[in-house]
């Protein structure tokens, strides 16, 4: 036989001389059939090279196990995590993750979209806060479940997973005034996303219940080349900052670089910088940078155990901690 032949039950079911309903029962978890049986199923279906049709099987109960992983920024270092772990859990759940890169604006995201929903995908979550809110509409209208991760929407049904930016950025301007700096400045993109918009504004405010004013700097993508810019932007001011809070590692990075070899200062003795994500190259030795761990693996988890829970469950808030790690871009860390 063909590697390429398709092999029926019912094919299986005559090597093992048993009935079809037998092989359906052999193969289906908690069924009733003797291990006997079974074991006849189990051989020849491995003579055979039987594999369950799952999706089949799935669309009889209504359901494909499929669920939509929507992202933008797929190739970033903690968007790539993120996607790493939840592909992982969704494997172990029994579930088809298919990824929807959301990067273009051309009408290709909603395109992708609806051919998912042609293959009766039965979630989608949505990475970030960069999709624009008719796609989680699309989602809710075509019935299906739905996780929402760093974003700001208020609409009930869904599972919605924060981290908690603001009391984070507080966090920040406690370790800067007490490693003495005194001139603020946040280093952020244009991306407005909720998450960096909260870091941002949680930073500012907890600065003024010290008493002190923040240097706000946007520019273009949240990546590493808008790092160097705002590096630039903010190292060249009359009053230059001593302390920057960037809105992601990535920027954090590229800051640093440009601080360091653009403008021979020293971190953190001449300028104190604190990042967010504790991606992979936050640990690096050329940068050694303070940050935030995203809670990554419990993102992960809490996604999709209410994705394996019954239609009924209903749609809940859940904000979770990130974690403070110190290294060595701050004094007195």
């Amino acid at each position: 036989m063909s590697q390429r032949d398709f092999v029926s039950a019912e094919e299986v079911a005559r090597r093992a001389g048993v009935s079809r309903s037998a092989v359906s029962r052999a193969f289906t978890p908690g069924a009733s059939v003797s291990e006997a049986t079974r074991q006849k199923v189990l051989q020849a279906a491995e003579e055979l090279g039987y594999q369950v049709n799952h999706l089949a099987r799935g669309l009889m109960r209504n359901e494909s196990g499929i669920v939509c992983l929507i992202v933008s920024g797929v190739a970033t270092p903690y968007r790539s995590t993120l996607l790493r772990e939840l592909t992982v859990q969704l494997q172990l759940a029994g579930k088809v993750a298919m990824l929807i890169n959301t990067d273009r604006s051309d009408g290709s995201v909603n395109s992708a979209l609806e051919q998912a929903m042609r293959y009766r995908a039965d979630a989608s979550v949505i990475l970030s806060g960069l999709p624009d809110k008719s796609i989680t509409q699309l989602c809710l209208r075509n019935g299906q479940r739905l996780v929402l991760i760093n974003r700001d929407e208020d609409q009930s049904g869904p599972l919605h997973i924060n981290v908690d930016d603001r009391a984070s950025a507080a966090r920040v301007v406690t370790a800067f005034v007490r490693a003495g700096c005194t001139r603020l400045a946040f280093a952020n993109s244009q991306a407005g996303t909720p998450s960096l918009m909260a870091r941002e504004e949680g930073f500012i405010a907890a600065a003024r219940d010290y008493g002190l004013d923040v240097v706000v700097e946007r520019y273009g993508s949240t990546g590493y080349e808008a790092g160097l810019i705002l590096a630039q932007r903010l190292l060249t001011k009359r009053e230059r900052p001593d302390a920057i809070f960037c809105a992601t590692d990535l920027i954090a990075c590229g800051l640093m670089d440009a601080a360091r070899h653009q403008f021979s200062l020293l971190i953190p003795q001449q300028l104190c910088v604190v990042g967010f994500d504790d991606i992979e190259q936050a640990s690096w030795f050329s940068y050694r940078l303070t940050t935030f761990t995203q809670p990554v693996v419990e993102i992960a988890r809490e996604a999709v155990i209410w994705l394996s829970q019954s239609d009924a469950a209903e749609g809940r808030s859940l904000t979770l901690k990130a974690e403070l790690v110190w290294r060595d871009s701050v004094r007195g860390g």
